[in-house]
């Protein structure tokens, strides 16, 4: 479906600048910017994406990873194609790492028929736009995402954060949750491993914080990349300064994928930057690992409020509203 994107202008000759993700691609009749799937047509930028869906899935919030944001809850989850970022480890390259090859599978949705589907779902509290890079695929999610609010569902967006200011601004009005890959502290590694700089990832952060909206923060520990201890414990004093001590932090696995084939994080590196991140935040997690405890305590009295075997959530220790059951101290943020 041939649609026009919006944050760009129109330079000489036809040429156009996308203004969407700090890259500002530049972009000659013809050409598609780093992400693959926006491009110039007679003057025009086009996002090639516009109702294209590669995957679809119910699944349990938690596997966004959101760990306190509706838990035990389901979310439709929906992603496309393409990314702005060049990670040579992506998870999920099949479809980020492409453009709109029409031999990709795929299927065609209008906004109003993922939101007729997402409010179909059993026990659902509404739609997350996940696996691959949802900024890139910006005017679909956020038609979508509009519709899904006044339809009263919740909605989640998994990114990297690599975004400018103005386009996310606009994504406050519709998105309630963020989960955001912080792949790094250093501009070094960014730049080598993803094509990309640390420094708009980091303003991304501070202005999802600052616009109140719930955020947890993703780690991928990658062995000999950016699992030195000194960068990683700056990572956590920074959330911790900037985003605030309870900010959410889930440190997850690596293993072998794309073009990188390092050997798999150990489960002793994960519970090792574990315990150094929880020096500096309150709440730390540990992602595609489970030989140690993801359970939540109330800071107030230390009882379980929330306890995770895998995806088997149990929230027998929060009343309705959020709280615990034993002290009464508010842990949830209602949305």
């Amino acid at each position: 479906m041939i649609h026009e994107a919006q944050w760009y202008k129109t330079l000489q000759d036809e040429t156009v600048q996308c203004t969407l993700c700090p890259h500002n691609c530049v972009l000659k009749e013809g050409k598609t910017g780093i992400c693959r799937v926006r491009v110039n047509k007679g003057g025009k930028l086009i996002t090639e994406v516009y109702g294209f869906v590669s995957s679809m899935h119910s699944d349990p919030i938690e596997k966004k990873p959101l760990y306190h944001f509706y838990p035990g809850s389901n979310i439709l989850s929906l992603g496309s194609f393409g990314c702005n970022l060049r990670c040579f480890f992506c998870q999920n390259c099949t479809i980020s790492q492409t453009g709109a090859d029409p031999d990709l599978p795929r299927t065609n949705y209008t906004p109003e028929q993922i939101v007729q589907l997402a409010l179909k779902q059993p026990q659902n509290i509404g739609l997350a736009f996940t696996y691959n890079e949802p900024v890139v695929w910006f005017e679909y999610m956020v038609d979508i995402a509009r519709l899904a609010k006044k339809s009263g569902l919740k909605t989640v967006m998994v990114t990297n954060g690599f975004i400018n200011r103005e386009p996310l601004k606009v994504l406050f009005e519709c998105i309630d949750a963020f989960s955001v890959d912080l792949k790094s502290y250093t501009e070094d590694f960014y730049a080598k491993a993803t094509s990309s700089k640390l420094g708009p990832v980091l303003d991304t952060l501070k202005q999802i914080s600052q616009a109140g909206k719930h955020l947890e923060i993703v780690n991928l520990l990658i062995p000999g990349l950016n699992d030195e201890d000194e960068s990683f414990t700056a990572m956590a004093r920074w959330i911790a300064a900037e985003l605030g001590k309870e900010t959410v932090l889930h440190i997850s696995r690596y293993f072998p994928h794309y073009k990188l084939t390092t050997e798999a994080t150990s489960p002793d590196s994960v519970s090792r930057a574990r315990l150094l991140a929880e020096k500096e935040l309150t709440y730390v997690y540990s992602g595609n690992i489970y030989t140690e405890s993801n359970d939540t305590h109330c800071l107030n009295c230390n009882a379980i409020l929330i306890t995770r075997h895998m995806f088997d959530i149990r929230t027998n220790g929060l009343d309705s509203d959020g709280r615990c059951i034993s002290c009464g101290k508010y842990f949830l943020k209602k949305i």
